[in-house]
């Protein structure tokens, strides 16, 4: 698994040259399907989509890539998640504790 950063430098737009602005956004949007400019219109609709995004880029590498192979694991039971005593957030399938499946932590 590998994770890319696009860092945009972005300046402010000037009020004179709204064409600059929409040239930058064409250029990023061609870079997608249609398909996938709308699944993210849909996502980006859903309630603290961006907080949840900022929180996710903001794991270190190691915790991301352990929750993205929970998450992406051929595993069909349904995936819960527990705060402990500590304010730790465990991600488990099935009942707590099962005898040999070995409940993920994330820390971050």
């Amino acid at each position: 698994m590998s994770a890319e950063s696009v860092i945009y430098y972005l300046k402010a737009p000037s009020e004179k040259d709204p064409i600059e602005e929409t040239e930058w956004l064409l250029d990023a949007l061609g870079q997608y399907t249609g398909a996938e400019l709308r699944e993210l219109l849909y996502v980006a609709q859903e309630p603290e989509f961006f907080e949840l995004m900022r929180g996710l880029f903001a794991l270190s590498d190691e915790s991301r890539s352990a929750l993205q192979n929970f998450l992406t694991s051929s595993d069909s039971r349904p995936a819960k998640a527990v705060m402990d005593q500590d304010g730790r957030c465990i991600l488990h399938r099935g009942p707590l504790g099962q005898p040999g499946k070995p409940n993920l932590k994330i820390v971050s």
